[in-house]
């Protein structure tokens, strides 16, 4: 995905919900419209975060799969 962003978390290894509070704690430390990609190899995180990410009201900008594990790009809504 062409999108640059401002944090990178590496959540691999790490199993749900811990790369939700990790992406939670991320995200608080951007002003709006910044984006944080997350690593994770958990199947379970894979989809859940996503769920996570638009249920507190921001929004996801894409999901792909790379050997053994997805990125997830996350984008800040609001301040």
């Amino acid at each position: 995905m062409d999108v640059k962003e401002d944090v990178l978390l590496d959540a691999r290894g790490l199993k749900c919900p811990m790369a939700s509070v990790k992406t939670a704690l991320a995200l608080e430390q951007l002003s709006g419209g910044g984006i944080v990609k997350v690593l994770t190899d958990d199947p379970v995180s894979k989809n859940d975060l996503p769920q996570w990410v638009r249920g507190n009201g921001h929004q996801v900008l894409g999901i792909e799969d790379r050997e053994g594990f997805a990125e997830i790009y996350v984008k800040k809504v609001g301040g």
